[in-house]
């Protein structure tokens, strides 16, 4: 291959890609509103507590009940709530919580890495964690929607807590991220040349040689 082929493959090679500052600026944005959403989605599931209902708190691991002259008392059995199918149902919702953390947590990670070390596959590190947080998204709100359900009876807007507001928001900043990481990497995808116009300079090359 002659100088001009060499050239030519590097010009139309794969390059590192080059972030602009806006550009940096709202994905260091994503990746921090992604950790706030991680930390936020922690506190709540390992409290647990998400609803109170009178003299009742429900949890995501525990059933408590607080009396007039007495402190709150706990029991892990839910089952003594006598709800229909709470113990199994607080199984699958704290398990899908969990593992929306996890997923965010690898999304995160990925969208890191692909700011720290660009090279030329940092936009599809971002794609697959941006990806991965909207997986978290779908967890945390099934998540969020088998307790609500469990629980209908017992529900009303002033009875959830704190902690459930905490994976309430965290689950929307997983959607938000999610959408806005795929969004900034389709709208910011550099242009890459076609194979053909590749193929046709390394032709005309080859003709050169001949």
């Amino acid at each position: 291959m002659t100088a001009i082929g060499t050239q030519a493959q590097k010009l139309l090679g794969p390059k590192r890609p080059h972030w602009s500052f806006f550009e940096s600026f709202i994905r260091t944005l994503i990746i921090v509103c992604t950790a706030l959403a991680v930390v936020l989605s922690s506190v709540s599931i390992c409290d647990g507590h998400w609803l109170l209902s009178e003299d009742r708190l429900f949890g995501l691991w525990s059933f408590c009940t607080t009396g007039n002259h007495s402190g709150p008392q706990c029991m892990r059995d839910l089952s003594q709530t006598h709800v229909p199918g709470l113990a199994v149902g607080m199984g699958l919702a704290r398990s899908v919580a969990a593992m929306a953390v996890v997923a965010a947590i690898f999304g995160l990670e990925l969208l890191i890495v692909s700011q720290v070390c660009e090279d030329v596959h940092s936009r599809r590190k971002w794609a697959i964690g941006s990806y991965l947080l909207l997986v978290a998204f779908i967890l945390s709100s099934g998540g969020l929607l088998t307790f609500m359900i469990l629980l209908k009876s017992q529900l009303t807007l002033l009875g959830f807590t704190l902690m459930f507001w905490c994976e309430f928001t965290a689950s929307f900043l997983f959607f938000l991220n999610a959408t806005s990481g795929l969004h900034v990497n389709s709208l910011t995808q550099p242009w890459d040349p076609s194979g053909e116009t590749l193929a046709s300079l390394r032709m005309h090359d080859h003709d050169g040689t001949l």
